[in-house]
């Protein structure tokens, strides 16, 4: 829907005396409200809906669902084994990356030493790679997300071992 639909709407709400009128499409939710005779004013509320948002909740939700259980089944014995170890975890929403780019090797593997200020992965937020870097000295035990997944703020990302 463009300005000028929304235009003619309005005047045409305005002209049909309704004090109301809402009208929702897939990405976009239209509320006109026309004041009393006394007050004549008009007020428009437009509201775009992201097209991007409802697609990437849903990869989001999943991959809680899928990591959760994991731990569960390995909980009988490694319990105190993973008390240990210290979790990375992401400081923002957006996509995990293990690799600086698509033809490159992966920044860190499983069983690789690792030094403060270390780069782990890289999350991608709006188009813009962060560099997420360790703050701890160590090896890394496990990765928990799989490359270019989706991450959730203060999702795990990697056990490192500090011993």
């Amino acid at each position: 829907m463009d300005l000028k639909d929304i235009q003619n709407l309005i005047k045409f709400v305005a002209k049909s005396g309704a004090s109301e009128v809402k009208l929702e499409t897939d990405d976009v939710k239209i509320t006109i409200k026309t004041g009393t005779e006394s007050d004549r004013g008009e007020t428009t509320y437009i509201q775009q809906i992201p097209t991007m948002a409802a697609p990437q909740a849903a990869p989001v939700a999943q991959v809680p669902t899928e990591a959760a259980p994991a731990p569960m089944q390995e909980k009988a014995a490694p319990a105190d084994d993973s008390a240990k170890y210290i979790t990375v975890k992401s400081p923002i929403i957006g996509t995990f990356y293990r690799k600086p780019s698509p033809d490159k090797p992966v920044f860190k593997e499983v069983g690789d030493a690792v030094a403060v200020g270390d780069v782990l992965c890289v999350i991608e937020a709006m188009k813009l790679f962060n560099e997420i870097e360790s703050e701890v000295s160590g090896k890394i035990v496990k990765v928990l997300v799989d490359d270019s997944s989706p991450v959730e703020f203060d999702q795990p990302l990697f056990l490192i071992d500090p011993s």
